[in-house]
């Protein structure tokens, strides 16, 4: 008689060395790509320098000449000031994501940067605050008060889940403080013209801000990067992550809390820019999936060479002049906040 053919063994699930060798991979590559945008934000504008003027110029910091002075005052610490703000908005888009538990959460989506916003307007108009540190600690309070306003409004909504009731109660927010901001500059000229130059997202002039924001962001960053496994664990779901010895709460509080700082000091270096965080985020998802120890820091670089990626299209779509990176952000945004909405299709009737 013939022997029945064995059962075919289902495949092995691929190791965990594969896995890792892959999110290697990937991050090689973001660095790569973070470096190109790098070389071309400092090479093109409206005076493009080559990458071996730019090598030789670096390599002689103390050489004499119009393309050294170019590189050393204006490109070079712009580009350097839109990569650690793209950073900073990536991480904190991803890290908002994760809390909230909303696909669609993001620091200017959720009114944080409009607080942060606000609170800077307060500053300049009744505590006569200026400078972009003064502006840091007005921006970090705003920003702090409105993610909680945000949370507990949108958590006690009615609008069928707490998902589109933060993304509601973060619109409404947003609205509501723009509101107050143009009420508070509009008949005050000097706030006026002192809010006209930060309000608007752009590095345009902020090169300077670089040494004196580079700190709060290079801290909310490495503060960031060891919560990817505690937004694991949260993303369980409570009583999971309690029965894991996850105190929820204080992880919470602690996770929420470098958000906000990175939102704040990113707020404070440039002004307010949207769906930078919000871009990133998913950006990374879709590259290296759900796991936050990966999409974290791919966050980080996608947010920085979005950012800086948009920043250097703006220098270059207009022959003369240049377009705020806040509206080459929202040009890219907008739509991708759409087709993300539609297809979770998050409101349900």
């Amino acid at each position: 008689m013939k022997q029945s053919a064995s059962p075919t063994a289902p495949p092995a699930p691929p190791p965990a060395r594969t896995r890792s060798s892959r999110a290697a991979t990937v991050l090689v590559l973001a660095g790569l790509i973070v470096a190109a945008v790098t070389v071309a934000s400092i090479g093109l504008g409206a005076r493009d320098i080559s990458p071996l003027e730019i090598v030789r110029i670096v390599l002689h910091p103390g050489a004499e000449g119009y393309n050294s002075d170019v590189l050393w005052t204006e490109r070079i610490p712009r580009t350097f000031l839109g990569l650690a703000v793209g950073a900073a908005l990536g991480a904190s888009g991803l890290m908002m994501q994760a809390l909230t538990m909303n696909p669609l959460s993001d620091p200017g989506i959720l009114g944080v940067e409009q607080g942060a916003a606000m609170f800077v307007v307060l500053g300049i108009l009744f505590l006569d605050i200026s400078g972009v540190q003064g502006y840091f600690w007005m921006a970090l309070t705003g920003a702090a008060v409105s993610a909680a306003l945000v949370y507990l409004i949108g958590t006690r909504t009615n609008a069928g889940s707490s998902t589109i009731g933060l993304v509601l109660a973060g619109v409404a927010m947003a609205a509501v403080m723009s509101s107050v901001i143009t009420l508070l500059v509009v008949r005050d000229e000097a706030a006026y013209a002192s809010l006209r130059f930060w309000s608007v997202g752009q590095l345009t002039g902020r090169g300077q801000f670089l040494g004196q924001i580079a700190p709060f962001a290079v801290v909310g960053l490495l503060l960031a990067l060891p919560f990817g496994r505690t937004l694991n664990v949260l993303s369980l779901g409570d009583e999971t992550a309690r029965g894991l010895g996850v105190r929820v709460e204080r992880a919470r509080l602690a996770s929420a809390a470098v958000a906000v700082l990175l939102c704040a000091a990113a707020t404070a270096a440039v002004g307010p820019v949207a769906f930078v965080g919000l871009v990133a985020a998913h950006c990374a998802r879709m590259v290296v999936g759900a796991d936050h120890r990966r999409s974290l820091p791919l966050s980080m670089a996608c947010g920085a060479v979005l950012l800086v990626g948009a920043d250097t299209a703006g220098r270059l779509v207009i022959d003369h002049g240049e377009i705020q990176v806040s509206v080459m952000t929202a040009l890219v945004g907008t739509p991708f906040f759409v087709w993300l909405a539609r297809r979770r299709d998050l409101v349900r009737m």
